[in-house]
């Protein structure tokens, strides 16, 4: 379907009461992080999929978030996750890095595939285990400063399967205790960002299984430990708009893990199964009076084309952001004063249902990027440049995230 003109959506926001030009300045602001892992090789617990003109180093990973903010105008950061991105010289990296038009997200420790981990990291039984992965923990905040990030984005898979396996006081007690051995050394300027999943890899107890577990240990920590959220880590049907107002105004929500699932963590585009879901939650960010927390995607790509894939990702982003903005809020706050539940949640269906893409499409090209991202990939040459630069695809590859 082709979107209403610019001048008639701008001429009708106007007549409800929008301030058109506030809303443009604060989508032009809008930095989403794209994952450096979003654009290597994934797949499912089955095979792992390798696709035609699939970087082969982070370099190359880079150079695909490079033409996803080149095209889409928001994706100015690019998240990295180590040992993945790992290089000998990370100076010759961060220059890459800015040569791209890029700034450095957050840096991803892992702590999931070393087969030392298999009953936990930061939770491990063993306390040389422990030690090992709190050596992880400190070396990529050695190798944040070197690249200028700020923040540390930790998710653990740490859990237990079975009843009785392990203690899970002691568990609770021996991650708490890493988390502030790394806090204790963390530069003023990064924070810690705590993710939580409430099943898998572990099915018996995961060690950080909700927001308030979390928490918790955030409030224990310090002031720059914040809660992350990943929008595929919950249980069904659980309202992660009201988690995000309620972590927002504690001031712990550090940020989010976007991506959509059907079922569990499918990691599939982010409003591609609830974008209703994903409207609401920009709802409750765009009315903090601060800065907007950490925005970076979180998805595998496993059957869809790579960089088409995250510039469809950017695009929803944006438009559901500029819906957000959109919503009357004096009418609102008045709606839900008088106690009118129906006129309340119409007003939030007003903006959901609105078209806003012209107004998109208009500030991406303002900020030199292309009115249609995707339809300018598949006729920019880029996706044949790689690869024929880089290789056709090769059938099931070994490794996961590179």
């Amino acid at each position: 379907m082709t979107p209403a003109p610019y001048d008639l959506l701008s001429s009708q926001l106007a007549d409800a009461g929008v301030d058109v030009a506030a809303v443009e300045n604060a989508l032009a602001e809008l930095t989403i992080e794209t994952p450096s892992w979003g654009y290597g090789d994934s797949g499912t617990r089955f095979a792992t999929f390798q696709q035609a003109g699939r970087p082969r180093d982070v370099f190359e990973r880079v150079d695909d978030a490079a033409e996803v903010h080149r095209l889409t105008g928001t994706a100015g950061s690019v998240a990295l996750h180590f040992p993945w991105d790992e290089v000998e010289d990370y100076d010759k990296l961060r220059e890459h890095i800015e040569a791209a038009g890029l700034a450095v997200g957050a840096v991803n420790p892992n702590l999931f595939q070393d087969a030392d981990y298999k009953l936990g990291s930061i939770t491990h039984p063993d306390a040389s285990i422990r030690s090992k992965a709190v050596a992880h923990l400190k070396e990529c905040v050695e190798i944040a400063t070197a690249l200028g990030s700020t923040a540390q984005s930790l998710w653990f898979a740490d859990g237990t399967n079975y009843a009785g396996q392990d203690d899970l006081r002691a568990r609770r007690r021996r991650l708490t205790e890493a988390l502030s051995d790394v806090y204790a050394i963390l530069p003023q300027e990064q924070e810690l960002l705590v993710e939580y999943k409430f099943f898998e890899p572990a099915f018996y107890a995961t060690d950080f299984a909700d927001w308030g577990s979390s928490l918790l240990v955030c409030q224990k920590l310090g002031e720059r430990a914040k809660v992350l959220v990943d929008l595929g880590h919950h249980a069904q049907g659980t309202n992660v708009e009201h988690i995000t107002a309620i972590l927002a105004d504690e001031n712990r929500l550090g940020g989010f893990h976007f991506n959509n699932r059907k079922y569990a963590d499918d990691d599939l585009i982010v409003g591609s199964v609830n974008p209703f879901e994903l409207f609401l939650i920009f709802c409750e960010l765009a009315a903090g009076e601060g800065p907007l927390p950490r925005l970076t995607i979180d998805q595998a790509h496993n059957v869809e084309a790579k960089v088409e894939a995250m510039v469809l990702s950017v695009v929803n982003l944006q438009e559901s952001y500029v819906k957000a903005l959109i919503v009357d809020r004096t009418a609102l706050a008045e709606a839900q004063q008088e106690g009118d539940v129906l006129r309340s949640h119409e007003l939030l269906l007003d903006a959901y249902k609105t078209d806003v893409r012209p107004l998109v499409a208009k500030v991406r090209e303002q900020a030199g990027a292309a009115a249609d991202p995707v339809q300018a990939l598949r006729d920019g040459g880029y996706v044949q440049k790689i690869t024929d630069e880089r290789g056709a695809a090769a059938g099931v590859a070994g490794g996961w995230g590179r």
